[in-house]
């Protein structure tokens, strides 16, 4: 199944190059593997990925990224190194491309390679309780960081199954009809904005209509 991740790059325009990690999320693996050294994640310093993660952060259209990538061999890292987008903003990447379903994480890498890792919810409830069949992956759930310690993020574990209790509990108020789907979806997103430590970031999206 593995632990899908994705990771956006700075660019120096300030937009963001968007990649692919299959297993990149398991136990936001990413934030200390990827540096300047090791762009790709992996362990070992490697100055042609060095340079193709440059020219690919300056590629402007999807045949520059062509030209980059086909001018290099290069074995796989945990991070794929073709982009599967250039040029998003951070808002583009969460509202259009982050699946909060299927992307358990989300890393933003500064141009100086300063990693932030965040754990993704989904605010889909179809599998918590019979009232709703149906419910959007991309645009609804929530971002959220942990703290760091000696790098090791400290209590995500916790979290994910914090908010999973949390959508079971809500699940049964739905079907119970204590909430209305819009109010469940508020609900989650007030319970994890009291959760979350004033020093760490929530980045909350709804859906626009609920059906």
């Amino acid at each position: 199944m593995g632990h899908r991740a994705l990771i956006a790059y700075e660019r120096p325009d300030s937009t963001y190059n968007l990649h692919y990690s299959h297993w990149g999320a398991q136990h936001l693996r990413l934030k200390p593997a990827i540096t300047a050294e090791t762009p790709f994640g992996g362990d070992d310093p490697n100055k042609s990925l060095q340079t193709i993660h440059q020219r690919l952060r300056e590629a402007s259209t999807d045949r520059g990224v062509d030209r980059v990538l086909d001018a290099h061999e290069f074995s796989s890292r945990q991070v794929d190194i073709e982009p599967r987008v250039i040029g998003l903003t951070i808002d583009e990447i969460i509202d259009e491309q982050l699946d909060f379903l299927h992307h358990e994480a989300f890393y933003v890498v500064d141009s100086d390679h300063t990693v932030t890792a965040y754990r993704t919810h989904w605010f889909g409830l179809q599998y918590d309780c019979g009232t709703i069949d149906d419910a959007l992956t991309v645009g609804n759930g929530a971002l959220r960081t942990v703290r760091w310690y000696e790098g090791e993020p400290v209590g995500d574990g916790h979290a994910q199954g914090e908010f999973r209790g949390l959508k079971d509990t809500v699940g049964d108020m739905l079907d119970r009809g204590v909430l209305s789907h819009d109010e469940a979806i508020e609900y989650l997103a007030r319970k994890l904005d009291e959760w979350v430590a004033k020093t760490e970031e929530l980045i909350v999206r709804r859906p626009q209509t609920v059906e």
